[in-house]
């Protein structure tokens, strides 16, 4: 590879990964994913798929909604935070919607019962 860099085809050796992730992180895209490919890799960019319009195809009610929104704003949601954003709803009702998103794949758990948090899959 040094003759790519001596062709100055490259900047510098190593710097086009992260120079990808930061740009997607920018875009506010999920950061591009790496794979070994025969003898060299791939990199498979991907978008967002979880806009609204999905989402209400999906089957999902607006406080579903809102949750997947919350995640991707915050990398992150939990029963409290959830109930800070949907206040007039039993925490009861914000636990089965935020496993109703487990059980679409959407989201995933992450810890144990207090310390249990949802992130995106």
């Amino acid at each position: 590879m040094p003759v790519l860099y001596d062709m100055g085809l490259i900047e510098q050796w190593g710097s086009g990964i992260s120079k990808m992730q930061n740009l997607c992180t920018t875009a506010g895209i999920p950061e591009p994913v790496f794979k070994e490919y025969q003898q060299g890799f791939q990199v498979e960019f991907r978008k967002d798929i979880y806009t609204e319009e999905y989402l209400r195809g999906l089957g999902l009610n607006e406080r579903q909604i809102k949750a997947v929104m919350y995640v991707k704003e915050r990398c992150g949601i939990n029963l409290s935070s959830f109930k800070t954003i949907i206040p007039d709803v039993s925490d009861k009702t914000l636990y089965r919607d935020l496993q109703g998103l487990v059980e679409k794949s959407i989201l995933k758990v992450i810890g144990e019962k207090k310390g249990r948090k949802y992130e995106l899959k």
